[in-house]
């Protein structure tokens, strides 16, 4: 590890849900590294990232094949922004679902324009895996882990209806077909949810339907160089932290039709000595979710120049 790794500090990477028009400009304004980020992205997807994400549309940013190069663009350049100020390298990191593609990169596991195309063709895979309409997905509060999985159960009725990210206690997503989906809400409420909403989602991710999808990205993972990472990276799947670019591919694709074991992930950077998190990219959901699931964890989000200068203060 280098003199400048800081065993105490865990850094995360959010995914899907945390992009907005206009996201990191403030950032961008400051430190020109961040637009030459966006600028390689586009440079490997044959259009202006960062124009779609400062201008929009949203409808066209939240489709999943743009949302995923543009969460990743913005993780990495947070991440070498945080670097060029001197902020230091953690012990370990994570990223939530996506994230974890942005953890490899900034890890040096993956190169950033090959995980720009990788995670551009996941987007489409998953996609062309469910017709628009066909898969949903919906956040269930209030309910603990089991209570969640005894409704998909009892809201499955022969199709596909599962918990699929582990977000923090009392915050289960769950994901399958919209029919399922819309029994399993009521049915949450009915048991004493405080909320059951439906997500503004385009795929039902990481659940049985995604299986066809991973099948076909299957071949592009295995068509990408990965190294062993320079930083351990919690995997999501399995919550391990593999060094071996074989082990990675295999926890990535199953990702893909897996649980996010968000929880976990964040318990294991806690048991390991982490007793500072930083969200690297825009929002404060992980940044909410670590607090949730470990109040002793300080959890500090970085997506503006005066979140930086507080993260790295701290």
């Amino acid at each position: 590890m280098s003199d400048n790794t800081d065993t105490t500090l865990g850094m995360v990477f959010p995914g899907q849900g945390s992009q907005s028009v206009g996201m990191l400009a403030e950032l961008g304004n400051a430190f020109p590294c961040v637009i030459d980020t966006f600028r390689e992205a586009s440079e490997v997807l044959g259009y202006d990232l960062w124009a779609l994400v400062q201008e929009g549309p949203a409808e066209e940013l939240n489709q999943t094949d743009k949302t995923q190069p543009a969460m990743l663009a913005a993780g990495t350049a947070v991440w070498r922004v945080w670097r060029e100020e001197g902020g230091a390298i953690p012990g370990v990191m994570a990223g939530h679902s996506l994230g974890e593609y942005t953890a490899l990169v900034c890890a040096g596991a993956l190169e950033f324009a090959d995980a720009t195309g990788l995670v551009a063709e996941r987007g489409r895979c998953m996609q062309d895996a469910v017709p628009e309409g066909t898969g949903a997905m919906a956040a269930i509060l209030g309910l603990d882990d089991a209570s969640v999985a005894a409704v998909c159960e009892q809201a499955s009725e022969g199709r596909v209806v599962t918990p699929v990210n582990f977000n923090s206690p009392g915050q289960v997503v769950i994901a399958g077909e919209t029919g399922a989906i819309q029994r399993a809400t009521s049915l949450a409420k009915e048991h004493g949810a405080r909320r059951a909403v439906q997500l503004p989602v385009s795929v039902p991710s990481h659940c049985e339907l995604m299986r066809p999808a991973a099948e076909k990205f299957a071949e592009r993972l295995r068509a990408t160089t990965i190294r062993p990472p320079q930083i351990p990276v919690i995997q999501n799947v399995d919550v391990v932290t593999p060094a071996d670019p074989d082990v990675i591919r295999d926890g990535l694709e199953r990702q893909l039709y897996s649980p996010v074991q968000w929880v976990r992930t964040i318990e294991s950077m806690a048991g390991s000595g982490v007793s500072r998190i930083v969200e690297a990219g825009p929002g404060k959901v992980l940044a909410g979710l670590c607090k949730r699931i470990d109040k002793s964890l300080l959890a500090l989000p970085v997506h503006d120049p005066d979140t930086l200068a507080t993260a790295i203060g701290g």
